[in-house]
């Protein structure tokens, strides 16, 4: 392996023991409490390592996001692939993500905090800062243009964009109502945006 990949590997190891590390502590403790110089004294780190890692604490919730996300993804599409129709893998997909938003609804508001802050700040299509959701939509989007549920005249990527849009905004409006079903809210999204990708 040359220096530059095993330097990568170290990197990500590094980055996945600090995020670990945060996490064990907003369990244990709540998100709240837990400071920056709490979590580099529990991984064993000095305070400019990690912040060099991670400039604020939100972005350790989206680093081990977004890595449980990546790790699960192969397994969910091949779970949803076994249904008949793009609308259903997306709806389906909806359903599990309601789900594991239900499981951690005590750490999505900063994390979607730092998702709005960014917005708008230019980053390159492999940044650690993607979700991913946006190529899953995409994928799903594809598909039903390819089958003729979707209108193959709509921008697959562009529409994917604007589908993750309302998916963070029905989060948002979840996060901001006691009064909200989070699996209702995000089928009525779909339902809204699917009037317009419809052929």
């Amino acid at each position: 392996m040359s220096g530059e990949g095993r330097r990568e590997r170290k990197r990500q190891q590094t980055a996945d023991h600090l995020a670990d590390t945060a996490w064990r502590l907003f369990q244990s403790q709540g998100y709240e409490v837990v400071t920056m110089e709490g979590i580099a004294e529990a991984a064993d780190v000095a305070k400019r390592t990690l912040y060099k890692y991670f400039p604020v604490k939100e972005a350790l919730l989206r680093h081990r996001f977004h890595r449980e996300l990546a790790q699960s993804m192969p397994e969910v599409l091949k779970q949803l692939s076994a249904l008949p129709t793009a609308e259903a893998r997306l709806r389906g997909f909806l359903d599990l993500s309601a789900d594991w938003s239900i499981q951690h609804r005590q750490h999505i508001a900063p994390y979607l905090s730092l998702r709005m802050r960014e917005a708008g700040v230019p980053y390159d299509l492999d940044s650690e800062r993607r979700s991913g959701i946006e190529a899953v939509f995409a994928g799903f989007i594809r598909q039903g243009q390819e089958h003729g549920e979707f209108d193959e005249h709509f921008d697959t990527l562009t529409a994917a964009q604007y589908l993750e849009f309302l998916y963070l905004a029905s989060l948002m409006r979840w996060l901001n109502s006691t009064e909200i079903d989070l699996h209702d809210e995000l089928r009525t999204m779909l339902d809204f945006c699917l009037g317009g990708l419809k052929s």
